[in-house]
């Protein structure tokens, strides 16, 4: 058993596929920060998301459960206040809980255990972008379409980048104040940036970074596979028409991508520096992760919503060199195994005997130190550009992916980890189909959760009809600031502020000097 509470730091970056770093084989991209922290840390070489979509994987990562428990069935699905998060276990255990930047809650609850938010989010909180199954064919306003990509390459200025600037100041800012008020260890800091997520938009300074003609096209192209119905409804649902991109329209997108990287990769280096210039990094346990990956191209497919590798392998990387060696882990693992992972760094193991609510995943803390554990990755898709349920399950070199109506698909992924051969109705795969087969039957009910789903969105396109787009409750959260307390003001003398804000503080001198 680990001894004292270590702080604990996310940083989450959205849509960022583990295929694209360096330290899972990629020759393109340029990410030192990240790389360093792999080259020092624990990296999970088989790391997923639960759903390959921003709010469900994050409110699967947070709750350590699956969709089809915590409800959280697409980006538009309420994330339920009396759902337990890993920011209430931690708390228990005596923590302090921050986030900065994007989360995607959906509902009234804007904080779900989080002491401080420190930003407001990107996305929006309301049902607006509920999907319709009873109406596949009918397009949504705000679906994805191929925008980002045809409009990839250089900008000033964009949304995405005032929102992680500010983040990022804000977190930066959240760590020197841990610093100089040590009664506020131990904490966990989530720092949640939305690049390199689409558009693919980003300053000249970091797409310079790259020679035009070092970027990489797609390993796999669309007519190299045999095509997937769910695959073709995606290309249709972002209108991916035959010949639409050229390959220096995926080249230039696949750049931009690059060049967000980087900044990523910037920004992570600052919250590390910040920690190693306030004292705080030996005491802390960074992780870095993404709610799910980016297809950029590979199969004729782009963003996610699916459950090939590029859009639900995800980085995971655990750094704390004090605590834990540096090594590679081949057991797959998933965002769910989070919330037990931290609580037992924190020393809540007797917490995860008994847990408040029932936990899809398991702790890490085994194969940090080294030790075999768990080996399973499940997920499931219920959003946009399906029109059933679709699961998964990673387990050992495989990957199983069961639709309710439709064909699965069957993918030794270590022999073809690029998944061009489907072995599902090959004769000598028909017993591991069905063992996989009978697994989902044991853990699902696809037909009623099916039901679930359908109701849902129903329900909550009736309550955004009826309501109008103006009338919907502003769930979107506010961060509140106390003016009173910052800077220079009169609770305290000049002297007394300057030097508490000052880090380190300044050494006292004899009278004289």
């Amino acid at each position: 058993m680990l001894i004292n509470k270590p702080n604990i730091v996310i940083l989450m970056a959205d849509q960022l596929t583990a295929g694209a770093l360096r330290t899972y084989g990629n020759n393109v991209s340029l990410t030192p920060n990240i790389d360093k922290l792999a080259e020092q840390g624990v990296v999970f070489e088989s790391a997923y998301c639960n759903s390959p979509l921003c709010a469900p994987s994050r409110a699967s990562m947070m709750t350590g459960q699956l969709l089809s428990k915590n409800g959280v069935y697409d980006n538009a699905a309420e994330f339920r206040a009396d759902s337990p998060t890993f920011c209430h276990y931690l708390r228990e255990q005596g923590y302090r809980t921050w986030l900065s930047g994007k989360m995607h809650f959906c509902g009234p609850d804007q904080l779900h255990g989080f002491d401080e938010r420190l930003t407001t989010d990107i996305y929006p909180a309301d049902f607006g972008w509920t999907p319709d199954w009873q109406h596949p064919e009918r397009r949504l306003d705000w679906f994805h379409n191929m925008s980002s990509v045809l409009d990839a390459g250089e900008c000033v200025r964009t949304n995405q980048l005032d929102f992680d600037d500010e983040a990022l100041f804000m977190a930066r800012q959240r760590l020197f104040d841990a610093a100089r008020r040590p009664d506020e260890q131990p904490f966990l800091l989530l720092l949640s940036l939305t690049h390199p997520h689409d558009p693919f938009a980003i300053p000249r300074r970091y797409l310079d970074r790259f020679k035009p003609e070092d970027i990489d096209l797609p390993v796999t192209g669309e007519h190299q596979v045999a095509d997937d119905p769910h695959s073709a409804r995606l290309r249709a649902m972002y209108q991916l028409e035959e010949g639409m991109l050229s390959d220096q329209q995926i080249r230039r997108a696949r750049h931009a991508y690059y060049g967000a990287m980087a900044y990523v990769d910037d920004c992570f280096g600052e919250v590390i520096k910040t920690l190693e210039e306030t004292g705080l990094a030996e005491d802390t346990v960074v992780f870095v992760v993404a709610d799910h990956g980016e297809m950029l191209g590979e199969r004729g497919l782009w963003y996610k919503m699916t459950f090939f590798e590029g859009a639900t392998r995800i980085p995971f990387i655990v750094h704390n060199p004090k605590r834990f060696a540096a090594r590679r882990v081949q057991q797959n693992v998933s965002l769910v195994d989070l919330l037990p992972t931290f609580t037992s760094l924190a020393g809540g193991d007797a917490r995860l005997q008994q847990p408040v609510a029932p936990l899809d995943g398991h702790s890490l803390v085994p194969h940090l130190l080294g030790e075999t554990g768990s080996n399973d990755a499940i997920g499931e898709y219920l959003a946009e550009g399906a029109i059933e349920p679709i699961v998964m399950i990673r387990r050992g070199p495989w990957k199983y992916i069961h639709p309710l109506t439709e064909a699965p698909q069957l993918y030794h992924v270590q022999q073809d980890p690029h998944e061009r051969n489907n072995l599902a109705a090959h004769a000598d795969y028909l017993q591991i189909v069905k063992q996989f087969a009978d697994d989902v039957a044991t853990r699902w009910d696809l037909a009623t959760l099916d039901k679930q789903v359908r109701a849902s969105q129903q329900k909550r396109l009736f309550l955004t009809r009826i309501a109008g787009r103006d009338a919907i409750p502003q769930w979107d959260f506010q961060p509140h600031q106390a003016a009173s307390q910052r800077y220079i003001r009169n609770h305290q003398t000049l002297d007394q502020q300057e030097a508490f804000s000052r880090y380190p503080r300044p050494n006292k001198h004899p009278s004289g000097e």
